[in-house]
């Protein structure tokens, strides 16, 4: 059954405030509530505003997404991604509303040869990856109709992403450097809500992997953003050796849509469709 009513948590995020106007758009009775509204690690408060609006569905998107500080705010990490994400699954269990919930890439280790698909085991590599995949665990052992939306290298309209970054570094540097042993899927958030809404419109529950069709380096995605973008800049590929952060990253992100193509979803469209769309239409 199609949801009148739907809350999306993380509302003012980069990608919560593309669903809350998409829902908007499509004519939902939408609350996108941002953390000064829902505080999502306070259960009382959770169960208070998902009794008072009694959505039909939660799209929850908020969570702690900084993967190389939460290397050293283990428990905050664990906090918003974990029991935040059990108190939501508590909640919107209570009231009957179907859940989803945006997980991430990184509860993968990268060391497949190939595509990860929804039924290849997670193997986190730190802490933001790891409170991630005890959301996803939460969201199984306390909800009854749930879908877990893993996603990758996001980026779009509203909020920081590598697509605006890149283009803000081309504007002040001659030459960058940018990794090219790291892939993954690029996933532009008009592409990724609109899948999300069209999940919740269905009974079919389980683990989804929704990003952009195809797959590329970071170094490629740069290419792509400035060959498409007609920006002037020299682009060389280094390794992730050259660039140590905090946080390892998986080198292998690639995702199989496996569950999309077996419960009758057409595909999302390739990531090279969804960032010329990007930017052509402006990147706010």
């Amino acid at each position: 059954m199609k949801p009148n009513k739907v809350m999306v948590t993380g509302g003012h995020g980069q990608l919560g405030t593309e669903i809350t106007l998409m829902l908007k758009d499509k004519g939902y009775d939408v609350y996108g509530l941002g953390r000064n509204e829902l505080n999502i690690t306070d259960l009382d408060q959770v169960r208070r505003q998902m009794e008072a609006l009694k959505p039909d569905a939660v799209i929850h998107t908020a969570a702690y997404t900084n993967v190389d500080q939460a290397e050293a705010d283990r428990d905050n990490a664990f906090l918003v991604n974990a029991y935040g994400t059990r108190n939501v699954a508590l909640a919107s269990e209570k009231i009957g509303a179907k859940l989803v919930y945006v997980s991430t890439d990184y509860v993968f280790n990268g060391e497949k040869d190939g595509a990860y698909s929804e039924f290849d085991a997670p193997s986190p590599l730190g802490v933001y990856g790891q409170s991630k995949f005890a959301g996803e665990q939460f969201v199984r052992d306390f909800h009854s109709k749930f879908f877990i939306a893993r996603t990758s290298w996001v980026y779009g309209k509203y909020g920081h992403n590598f697509v605006k970054t890149m283009l803000r570094l081309a504007g002040e540097h001659d030459a960058l450097k940018v990794v090219n042993d790291q892939r993954g899927c690029p996933t532009y958030t008009k592409d990724l809500a609109a899948k999300l809404i069209e999940l919740i419109g269905t009974e079919r529950y389980g683990n989804y992997h929704v990003s952009n069709s195809g797959s590329c380096t970071w170094y490629e995605f740069a290419k792509a953003i400035f060959e498409i973008s007609g920006t002037a800049v020299n682009v060389a590929p280094v390794t992730t050796k050259e660039f140590p952060r905090p946080a390892a990253r998986p080198k292998n992100s690639v995702f199989d849509h496996m569950a999309l193509r077996l419960n009758g979803f057409e595909d999302v469209r390739h990531w090279k469709d969804g960032l010329s769309d990007f930017l052509k239409g402006g990147i706010g």
